[in-house]
């Protein structure tokens, strides 16, 4: 499965992409995350939503080939 992977925010410097291609064979939010805890481990102890297709989802969300995954870190309001 391929998957586009954005960053924001805090999230960018932790692991110095912006965005990036990924081939994996996850298919879960929560297999994804995982696996990007392992791939850069500062994101382990941040804080983030995740968005696929431009839609906040939950964990046991699951995901399909060429979905664009996001990396939202919390955001303040004003």
């Amino acid at each position: 499965m391929q998957l586009t992977i954005k960053y924001f925010g805090m999230l960018t410097e932790a692991t110095k992409h912006t965005e990036e291609r990924m081939h994996t064979n996850t298919c879960s939010v929560l297999e994804l995350v995982e696996k990007l805890k392992n791939q850069y481990p500062e994101l382990k102890d941040k804080d983030f939503k995740v968005a696929v297709n431009h839609q906040l989802v939950s964990d046991d969300y699951l995901i399909n080939n060429e979905a664009e995954i996001a990396l939202l870190p919390p955001f303040a309001g004003g």
